[in-house]
């Protein structure tokens, strides 16, 4: 098969049929549609939902492997080419094909579902799922806000896209819940873990433009079934300065 890679390349350029040259497509690729419609405001897992369910791609050409992250799980699958269009095989036969349009990577599933991404700007080293983890932090809570209520009024917070935060009462670590368990107990609420000393608990919260509800989690759940999070007392309101 790694043979037979080099051939089909080849005979892709040289068909005509695409306007991009293979290595075109090496590096990090992330869903900023996803971003972009998060950063609007409303609901991020309705944002997230709608503009998903793949985050970001990692394409290796000359080692032919694909790898995607849809926030929760990984995939590592194949990467191949033919005559007419680049493909990612992964196990149980599934199969993704790509494209390049101009500067923005296309994708169509089996299902036929597309999405389009763009080129990560973060160093080709950040593991898988990090780059779009940091651009989404960074878009999303970046900057500095305000504590207009709860303790620690009139403090700075800042949350930084490596996870940590800094001037939040308690806490010295934050993750958004985008996908997977984390984000399903919350139902159709938006929720985030605190920690500090990797000793934490999830919230729930609302973000409107420049403000901020961070709010204690209430478990609805029976003890023997799945937790289900609503939110309960209002923990904090931070205004973006």
């Amino acid at each position: 098969m790694r043979q037979a890679l080099p051939l089909a390349l080849a005979a892709l350029l040289l068909s005509g049929c695409a306007s991009h040259k293979p290595e075109d497509l090496n590096g990090t690729w992330i869903n900023q549609e996803a971003i972009d419609a998060a950063v609007k405001g409303g609901s991020l897992r309705q944002a997230l939902n709608e503009h998903g369910p793949v985050f970001e791609w990692k394409l290796d050409v000359a080692n032919q492997r694909a790898s995607f992250s849809n926030g929760f799980e990984a995939g590592d699958g194949q990467f191949s080419a033919n005559e007419k269009q680049w493909q990612a095989n992964f196990q149980g036969g599934w199969t993704d094909q790509l494209v390049l349009d101009g500067d923005k990577l296309k994708t169509t599933d089996q299902s036929g579902a597309e999405q389009t991404f763009e080129r990560s700007k973060q160093p080709g080293n950040t593991p898988l799922g990090g780059s779009f983890e940091k651009a989404l932090y960074q878009a999303y809570l970046g900057g500095e806000w305000k504590i207009v209520e709860g303790e620690g009024k009139g403090g700075v917070v800042r949350f930084a896209d490596n996870g940590s935060v800094t001037g939040l009462p308690g806490p010295d670590r934050y993750a958004l819940c985008l996908a997977g368990d984390c984000a399903n107990m919350g139902g159709s609420n938006d929720s985030l873990w605190l920690e500090r000393n990797q000793r934490g608990a999830p919230f729930i919260f609302k973000r409107d433009d420049d403000k901020l509800e961070i709010f204690r989690a209430v478990n609805q759940a029976q003890p023997d079934e799945i937790p289900q999070l609503a939110a309960g007392a209002r923990q904090w309101v931070l205004e973006k300065d």
